[in-house]
């Protein structure tokens, strides 16, 4: 492979990883921290975070932005498709009844996923519409602070 994409695409992964990571999500990239987070009591938003356009464009700006609310998940982690493949395995089989899809989020309640918000609703949506989308499934499964 080029040197150059290679060190082109470190450094997307790096950005992808720190803007989430500074936003407030804990990176998971083993399958043991994947489960000791998602069979915890209480809620867990899982972000399936990618490389690919809508990932930064849409779906990093809205996981950050969702946040801005008064009804929140107990925990906020993320997986990386394509670069943590070990954990976004793991992570994928909580999320019975759906499709591998990246980006994406999960709504995990005490270890059995809720509800999903996939690829197909963030692609093509604006940021607003997916912060909705996301602060709708905190009202609906997360309990007020």
């Amino acid at each position: 492979m080029d040197l150059n994409f290679d060190l082109y695409m470190n450094d997307v992964v790096s950005q992808a990883r720190n803007e989430i990571e500074e936003a407030g999500y804990e990176q998971l990239t083993t399958a043991e921290e994947v489960d000791k987070v998602l069979n915890q009591d209480g809620t867990s938003l899982v972000m399936v975070n990618s490389v690919c356009g809508c990932a930064g464009g849409i779906a990093r700006p809205a996981a950050t932005h969702a946040l801005h609310y008064d009804v929140l998940p107990d925990r906020l982690v993320t997986v990386f498709a394509g670069q943590d493949k070990e954990a976004t395995q793991q992570a994928r089989d909580y999320f019975k009844g759906y499709a591998p899809s990246s980006p994406s989020f999960a709504l995990i309640k005490n270890g059995e996923i809720t509800e999903m918000i996939e690829r197909h609703q963030i692609e093509g949506h604006d940021v607003m519409d997916v912060i909705t989308q996301l602060q709708n499934l905190f009202e609906a499964y997360c309990d007020e602070r």
